[in-house]
C-alpha cells in the first residue's frame, strides 16, 4: 500500500505545460545562510538547475546571510541567478535588518522566501512596511535551534519568533508533516496556506553513475568481498556517528567481512577516529571526507546507517531517499520519520535504546535481504512529490 502522499503521475508534458505559461515569473527572493554544503542550499540549487535545463523562467535572487563565498555560488550564476551577501550576519540583528530592508525595497520583488526556520521571524520583519509581498517561511527542520548559548534569551527569543512568523506570513511550509506541525506548536493547519512541500530529488545520478564495486573497494586497501557498511553526512553530535562504530564492533563479530565507510567531515571527525582506534577498528574503518562521487560511493556499498537521536526526529532525510535510489538497505533510527521511505524498501528502524547487539543482528539481516534496484526504487519515486518536475511545480506555484 502506498503512503498518502502518492498520487498517479500526470506525465512530464502536464508539468511542464503548466510552469511555461508564465511570461513573467514573480521576482523572488531567497534567503539562505549560504549557497555552500548545507542540504537546504543543495536543494534550492538542484531545483534551480533543473528549472533551467526544463526551460522553466525562475527569476530567483539568493540573499546570503554569510559574507563569504559558496561552493555552490558558479552553479547558479552561470544559470543567470544573482547573488547578493549581507554585510553583516544575524548577529548584528539590527545592521541585519537595516541591509536585508533595502535589499527588499530596492530589488522590486514579488516574494520572500524565507529558509532559516524559527530565524526566519528577523527577515519578515525586515519586509513589514514594503508593500505588497509575498512572504514564506519555509521551515527545513524541527530543530528550532537560535545561534544563542544563552538558555533563557532563546527560550524567551523562540517563543517571540514563532509568533512573529505565524503572524506576518502567508505561506508557512514544511519540509515533512513532523516537521510542519512541530512548527505550528499546536495550532491547526490553514488550508492553502500551511503546507508540506517534499524536496525534488534527482535519481539520474544514482542510475547513471559508474558504480565499480572492485575498483572501489581496492582503492580503500579491503578485500573483494568486503561488505561496505555506509555513513554518509556530518560527523556532528546530531547524527549520532559514534554508536554506528559501537554497531560496526558487534557486526564484525558475527560477519568479519564488514567494514565500516563514513562520507564526510565535521566536529566528531578526530574523536571518531580514536574511538575506532579503541575498539580495534582501525583496519575496518575509512574515514573519507567530503566527496562529490556520493552516489558513487553509495552504489558500491551494502548497507546504510544512520542512528540519529530520536529527539528532536530529523526534519526530512535526503540521504534515506538517496540511499534507497543507490539500492541500498537500510538501518535506522526512529529519529527518522515515515516520510523519506518509499514503498517497497528493505529497511528496518530501531530505537536508541536498543543495545548494539540487537543493531548488528538487523544489520546481519538485512544484508541476507534482497533490497528493490535502482531502476524500481527511481519508478516509484516518479510517483511521489519527491519528483524533481513535481516538486518544481508545487514550489513554482507557491509564488504565483
Amino acid at each position: 500500500m502506498l503512503p498518502s502522499y502518492f498520487t498517479p503521475s500526470s506525465g512530464k508534458s502536464a508539468f511542464f505545460a503548466g510552469l511555461t505559461t508564465f511570461s513573467m515569473p514573480p521576482r523572488v527572493l531567497h534567503i539562505v545562510e549560504s549557497l555552500d554544503r548545507g542540504a537546504v542550499e543543495n536543494w534550492l540549487v538542484r531545483i534551480y538547475c533543473h528549472a533551467g535545463d526544463c526551460a522553466v523562467p525562475l527569476d530567483w535572487t539568493f540573499y546570503c546571510e554569510l559574507s563569504a563565498e559558496g561552493v555552490l555560488d558558479d552553479k547558479v550564476t552561470r544559470q543567470g541567478a544573482k547573488i547578493v551577501r549581507s554585510p553583516v550576519g544575524v548577529g548584528r540583528a539590527f545592521m541585519f535588518i537595516r541591509t536585508l530592508r533595502k535589499e527588499i525595497r530596492n530589488g522590486g520583488y514579488d516574494v520572500i522566501h524565507c529558509h532559516e526556520d524559527i530565524v526566519s521571524a528577523l527577515y519578515l520583519v525586515s519586509s513589514i512596511g514594503l508593500g505588497k509581498i509575498q512572504r514564506i517561511v519555509h521551515v527545513h527542520n524541527a530543530d528550532e535551534g537560535l545561534r544563542s548559548t544563552h538558555r533563557a534569551k532563546a527560550f524567551l527569543l523562540r517563543g517571540l519568533f514563532r509568533q512573529i512568523c505565524l503572524f506576518l506570513a502567508d505561506k508557512i511550509v514544511g519540509i515533512s508533516n513532523h516537521t510542519l506541525d512541530t512548527f505550528l506548536n499546536g495550532r491547526k493547519r490553514r488550508p492553502g496556506r500551511d503546507i508540506v512541500h517534499y524536496y525534488g530529488i534527482d535519481p539520474g545520478p544514482f542510475l547513471n553513475c559508474q558504480a565499480e564495486p572492485v575498483k572501489f573497494r581496492k582503492e580503500l586497501g579491503l578485500a573483494e568481498d568486503s561488505l561496505i557498511v555506509l555513513f554518509a553526512g556530518r560527523l556532528v553530535p546530531e547524527k549520532n556517528p559514534q554508536f554506528v562504530l559501537d554497531v560496526l564492533s558487534e557486526i564484525r563479530q558475527l560477519e568479519p567481512r564488514v567494514v565500516g565507510v563514513f562520507a564526510g567531515s565535521g566536529s566528531e571527525e578526530n574523536r571518531l577516529k580514536c574511538y575506532a582506534a579503541e575498539l580495534g577498528l582501525d583496519d575496518a574503518v575509512r574515514f573519507l571526507g567530503w566527496r562529490n562521487d556520493v552516489p558513487e560511493i553509495m552504489r558500491c556499498s551494502d548497507l546504510f546507517i544512520l542512528p540519529r537521536p530520536e529527539q528532536p526526529l530529523e526534519g526530512f532525510g535526503i540521504a534515506v531517499v538517496e540511499a534507497q535510489l543507490a539500492g541500498l538497505r537500510l538501518l535506522l533510527s526512529k529519529g527518522i520519520p515515515d516520510d523519506p521511505l518509499l514503498p517497497g524498501n528493505c529497511s528496518q528502524r530501531l530505537s536508541l535504546a536498543e543495545p548494539a547487539e540487537k543493531w548488528a543482528q538487523a544489520a546481519c539481516s538485512l544484508l541476507d535481504a534482497e533490497p528493490p534496484g535502482p531502476d524500481e526504487v527511481a519508478k516509484i519515486l516518479a510517483e511521489s512529490p519527491m519528483d524533481m518536475d513535481r516538486a518544481l511545480a508545487n514550489l513554482r506555484a507557491f509564488h504565483s
